[in-house]
């Protein structure tokens, strides 16, 4: 039996970004499920525990633990919660800036309302 995770074509997915905008709400689709996004938050908050620590401690080296922190958390979110392929794999760029994006909605009270408005963009695209 095959993984879904890798055989499943997400239809959305096939469809090629070529701007920010038009990606974002299609990321944060991916992203419904709560828990996902729990592991997005404390994954991005680390980063920027590690860039202080590296920063406070003047110790670059701290610096190596940023793709650790950063994708271990989101990708167990993904795998493990959300049950899809992180977009990262094809859109790293994208993803990286749409994860910041994400966490500053979170932290202002967006976070509902910008899911509900991607879902709507998302289906009627």
């Amino acid at each position: 039996m095959k993984n879904n995770l890798i055989s499943k074509k997400n239809p959305v997915m096939e469809r090629k970004y070529k701007t920010f905008k038009d990606f974002y709400p299609y990321y944060l689709t991916e992203h419904s499920d709560p828990t996902c996004r729990a592991m997005h938050y404390l994954g991005t908050t680390g980063l920027f525990a590690v860039i202080a620590a590296a920063i406070l401690l003047s110790n670059a080296k701290w610096l190596f633990l940023l793709p650790v922190i950063g994708y271990g958390f989101a990708w167990v979110g993904h795998f493990v919660f959300e049950k899809n392929k992180p977009a990262t794999f094809q859109y790293p760029l994208y993803s990286l800036g749409s994860d910041f994006v994400m966490y500053f909605h979170f932290l202002t009270g967006q976070i509902d309302r910008k899911l509900e408005e991607a879902h709507k963009t998302v289906q009627a695209g």
